[in-house]
């Protein structure tokens, strides 16, 4: 994230790609290669693997509205001090993870496997169908709700697209969706500060 650098071991090299790198994913579709991984404890079995056919894209910041830093890894690893920041205190006993990070700087981070359910949608209903998590790939911004979201972000978040989309066809345009968009009334992310059109724009 933007300010600090976490390489992370990877097969016995440290790995962190700048935004323009090309994304692909494992023959498993399970990991990104080449990307960040900070595996989360905040993740189980989907009822049925096969089935994920819809992206929800989030907004975090912490704390909130300020940017870089270790906090978001910790939030999702179960490791956030609580002393840390008053608002830390209040959610520190959260579990709740997401399968990608996007910090402001275009950076990846990879959290959960595509074929486990991170935790990221929480009481979410989708075109009828409750329970997203069961279904969905979970997509953090870098960002709040009312701040314009960084250029890298779109251009990584299409990236990432076009590599989700091509391995699971099932996930059209129409079902890149916002937390906002599964949970109406609950939350607000990713907030009307995101440009949707940005996000589908072709990969660099």
């Amino acid at each position: 994230m933007t300010g600090a650098a976490f390489p992370t071991m990877l097969g016995g090299m440290i790995s962190r790609p700048g935004p323009e790198t090309a994304l692909t994913l494992d023959p498993q579709r399970r990991w990104l290669k080449g990307v960040r991984r900070v595996p989360s404890p905040n993740c189980d079995a989907r009822p049925a693997p096969a089935d994920i056919d819809l992206v929800v894209i989030h907004g975090i910041s912490l704390p909130p509205d300020e940017y870089g830093g270790p906090h978001i890894d910790r939030l999702f690893t179960n490791t956030l001090d609580p002393a840390g920041h008053p608002y830390f205190g209040e959610i520190c006993h959260l579990r709740v993870s997401a399968h990608v990070l996007i910090d402001r700087d275009g950076r990846l981070t990879q959290y959960v496997p595509f074929d486990q359910r991170a935790w990221h949608a929480g009481e979410s209903c989708w075109a009828g169908r409750e329970a997203c998590n069961d279904f969905s790939i979970g997509i953090e911004f870098e960002g709040s709700d009312e701040a314009p979201y960084a250029a890298a972000q779109y251009r990584t978040g299409a990236r990432l697209l076009h590599a989700i989309r091509a391995a699971w066809p099932a996930i059209t345009r129409d079902r890149v969706v916002g937390h906002s968009d599964v949970a109406p009334g609950r939350k607000t992310d990713p907030g009307p500060a995101f440009d949707w059109d940005r996000l589908f724009q072709p990969p660099d």
